[in-house]
């Protein structure tokens, strides 16, 4: 299940998230946005709490519509630490989409993963 956030919680629930946060702006009425939700769950299920999915219903919060200048939707934010890393719209496909997800799957991923390696590795050289 996805996070429903509006504009009373955005603050604490994107900008102060301790992990990166995948913002994905959709309406009620947008054909794409239930297309790609299928994708969007899975994406969450293979990131494990180390990467947040979030919807935001477009239309019931204008404020932060604009302010992230939406022109179409779905548009998809990655913020991380409060800073957009990476926008997402205009999706040609869903293959379009899929490889932007890989993207950051890999790129908010593997570097925790990688470390914590190392760092398990280490411990267990240490301890030997």
């Amino acid at each position: 299940m996805v996070l429903s956030v509006s504009e009373r919680n955005f603050t604490q629930e994107v900008l102060e998230s301790p992990v990166p946060v995948l913002v994905n702006f959709e309406a009620p009425w947008c054909g794409l946005c239930r297309i790609i939700h299928p994708l969007l769950l899975q994406f969450q299920n293979q990131c494990d709490n180390e990467i947040k999915l979030v919807a935001i219903n477009a239309d019931q919060n204008f404020k932060l519509s604009n302010t992230y200048r939406l022109k179409s939707l779905p548009t998809l934010l990655l913020i991380d630490k409060g800073t957009i890393k990476q926008r997402l719209e205009c999706f040609r496909s869903r293959d379009d989409l899929r490889l932007a997800l890989e993207e950051i799957k890999l790129t908010y991923m593997t570097h925790d993963h990688a470390y914590n390696l190392t760092k398990t590795a280490d411990l267990e050289y240490r301890s030997a």
